[in-house]
């Protein structure tokens, strides 16, 4: 990796706490066990229920292995920074977190954006719906959700990690692409002219998807009978607000990333990063395993059956 002279990243949004790290350490470790816990038994869930292989719960298993994964991408490291007194990461490891990080941030959207479009079909063209999401369907939108996302971070990556440095400030509690590229001492134009282009194309074209869709699935409702209402409330109600959770925690990352935050109190600006990669894991088990009736009783019939 041709990165100038900088070896290693210093993440000076990081201050001291004193014997206060400890208790943000064990307050994050019981997060993450939660996290865990809860996604890993959703995914089993799923998994051993024959009644919920169907394209809605196979979307959902590959969102709650998507927390999984992010997770995974942020928690042991920011445990390890907590309690270290030098807040330093090697450029390899940063660039690792970079790629976990937005693998997971991609993954994620262009996830609800298929689930939104699973429910469209579903309300919209019930008649329709078992002969468009066949299992060949389901299995190449899983795929793509995964594949699409692993080539834009390749190539997102791949035009800062050959750039050479001026720098290795970054003024985050982990690293974060955007202020990697602002560290670049030639022209990063190539970088910027990439994710311009990129957001313009893929989030915007997911973000009108998923408009689209419920819009459509507002219009059916009004217009339905009161059957069709309680099953678009019933299933839609749980993905509506994992959206909205995700769409907050984008749009105070992009606050963070484009707009000058120094007046904002530390504090406040690493909540708001750790929403950004938090939030979803934690609210997604919880909104689908309680509000989805199917997923809540095979939950209670694999936690309390009697032996």
């Amino acid at each position: 990796m041709n990165v100038s002279q900088v070896s290693y990243f210093t993440l000076s949004a990081y201050f001291y706490i004193g014997l206060f790290k400890y208790v943000v350490f064990l307050f994050l470790m019981c997060v993450y066990f939660f996290i865990i816990s809860s996604n890993v038994l959703l995914i089993t869930v799923i998994c051993v229920n024959r009644s919920l292989h169907k394209p809605m719960y196979m979307f959902l298993c590959s969102l709650f292995v998507n927390e999984l994964y992010g997770s995974l991408g942020l928690f042991p490291f920011l445990l390890v920074q907590i309690l270290s007194d030098v807040h330093t990461v090697s450029v390899p490891l940063c660039f690792l977190q970079i790629f976990c990080l937005y693998m997971y941030v991609n993954v994620e959207f262009y996830n609800l954006a298929i689930m939104s479009y699973d429910r469209y079909l579903a309300i919209c063209y019930p008649l329709h719906y078992n002969k468009q999401m066949q299992r060949n369907t389901v299995i190449k939108l899983a795929v793509l959700t995964w594949f699409l996302p692993l080539l834009n971070i390749i190539v997102m990556i791949s035009l800062n990690a050959s750039s050479r440095l001026c720098g290795n400030i970054i003024d985050r509690v982990f690293c974060i692409n955007y202020y990697v590229t602002k560290l670049v001492c030639s022209s990063a134009t190539a970088s910027n002219i990439y994710g311009l282009v990129y957001t313009f194309t893929v989030p915007f074209s997911l973000t009108a998807l998923i408009v689209y869709t419920y819009v459509r699935i507002l219009k059916v409702c009004f217009s339905g009978s009161k059957q069709t209402r309680q099953k678009a409330v019933s299933t839609c109600t749980p993905h509506l607000a994992s959206v909205l959770n995700f769409s907050f925690g984008c749009f105070f990352e992009i606050l963070q990333s484009r707009f000058d935050m120094s007046r904002v109190p530390n504090v406040l600006r690493i909540i708001l990063s750790l929403y950004f990669v938090t939030s979803q894991p934690l609210f997604n088990p919880v909104m689908y395993g309680l509000k989805l009736r199917k997923i809540c009783l095979a939950c209670k019939a694999l936690l309390f059956s009697q032996k």
